[in-house]
């Protein structure tokens, strides 16, 4: 950050529309994008013409559904489908890349930290749901490469799609079974530079 002039730091908040999913042991349950946003700032600074560098701080809710998961209840076998709500503070460190003047490509790693994880299961013949934190079976922290690119409309508006990876395995032993999920979040974004 040192090698960016105070002229060529600028500061913004963005917000972004997501599909995100876990990939891994599904356990043959059809899975099943969840619906979220994330929020929050940045700093883009100027090393050279046309490259720089952006880190940022999001908060983001995330997860997924598993649909037609067989499950004891109430002393039987039920079909049911198991939402699991996550949010995360997620930190990514972007490095990009100018192609043309106003249209640039990332690539940057990204820690996030579990802040909270919900459960939310819906049993088929059963009215009602039944929400719990599930919050022992994750993680705290996740590893995540993200790939994107973005566009500025004006000086101070811009939008990116950022497709995120995860690297690492955000499940805990669960009573006694080793699960491996990966976070993948799909985003569309909207931000304003000051």
């Amino acid at each position: 950050f040192g090698l960016a002039n105070a002229q060529d730091v600028k500061f913004g908040v963005k917000g972004s529309l997501a599909l995100s999913n876990l990939t891994g042991d599904t356990d043959g349950a059809d899975v099943k994008s969840k619906m979220g946003f994330n929020a929050g700032g940045f700093a883009e600074f100027k090393l050279a013409d046309k490259f720089s560098i952006q880190p940022e701080i999001l908060y983001s809710l995330q997860g997924t559904k598993f649909e037609n998961i067989v499950m004891p209840f109430d002393g039987d076998f039920v079909n049911s489908n198991l939402t699991f709500n996550l949010s995360y503070i997620n930190i990514p460190v972007m490095f990009k890349y100018y192609v043309a003047d106003k249209f640039s490509i990332e690539a940057g790693p990204q820690i996030g930290f579990l802040t909270s994880a919900k459960g939310l299961v819906k049993i088929d013949g059963y009215p009602g749901e039944i929400k719990e934190s599930v919050k022992e079976m994750f993680k705290s922290t996740d590893f995540t490469l993200n790939l994107g690119c973005g566009y500025n409309f004006t000086e101070n508006i811009s939008a990116g799609v950022r497709y995120g990876i995860g690297l690492s395995n955000i499940a805990k032993q669960v009573s006694g079974e080793d699960f491996k999920w990966h976070n993948n979040v799909f985003a569309l974004s909207v931000g304003y530079k000051f």
